[in-house]
């Protein structure tokens, strides 16, 4: 990774993407760890974390998640999630954060030097663009080394770096202890709440 000491960092964290990359290689996240690790690399003026939750629910179960990662550092974005039926009459639940990603970014731009994008959803190709002429350095963290890959060709092309989620596996991993990943490395319509589970904190 290219990080100067200097350089003012932004962490941008796509939560449920994030989390599917890190099933799929067959770990869960330490969010500890993550943010030491980038504190180390520069000068961490925010971390956001952005996640849709299923209101209503008698417990949910990202709501320990949530919680601890509002009090350790984390600047949570969050809003409700959307049920809908699939083709199989199941219930699903979809809670799209592209829009508000792309804003933070866009208004990061203003006061960061360097951005980190923890997704690898090809939709953002055209923000990082956006950012990168207002002078500021984007890596983007996803991976290559899940079947299929993870990360959509053109973000990993218009990135400045782009920084495989399984090289740091050993710095902000720890074993996982949740549901083996599902075949295709979990992209689908369910939203954080249905699969994030306690133990990622």
């Amino acid at each position: 990774m290219t990080f100067y000491p200097t350089e003012k960092l932004a962490l941008f964290i796509d939560g449920a993407n994030f989390y599917s990359q890190a099933k799929a290689l067959g770990f869960d996240i330490d969010y500890r760890k993550l943010l030491d690790e980038f504190r180390r690399r520069g000068v961490l003026i925010r971390a956001y974390y952005y996640t849709a939750i299923v209101e209503g629910d008698d417990y949910s179960p990202i709501k320990p998640l949530v919680d601890w990662l509002d009090y350790n550092g984390f600047t949570l974005v969050t809003k409700t999630a959307r049920k809908f039926v699939d083709a199989q009459g199941r219930d699903r639940w979809r809670g799209d954060m592209d829009v508000e990603i792309a804003v933070g970014m866009m208004e990061m731009a203003e006061a960061a030097d360097h951005l980190v994008l923890f997704s690898g959803d090809g939709d953002f190709r055209a923000v990082v663009e956006a950012v990168q002429r207002k002078g500021v350095r984007v890596s983007v963290v996803s991976t290559v080394k899940s079947q299929p890959p993870m990360i959509s060709d053109d973000l990993r092309r218009q990135a400045d770096h782009f920084i495989d989620l399984a090289d740091l596996g050993d710095i902000i991993g720890r074993p996982s202890r949740g549901p083996a990943p599902r075949s295709g490395g979990g992209y689908d319509n369910r939203t954080r709440a249905e699969i994030e589970a306690e133990d990622e904190l």
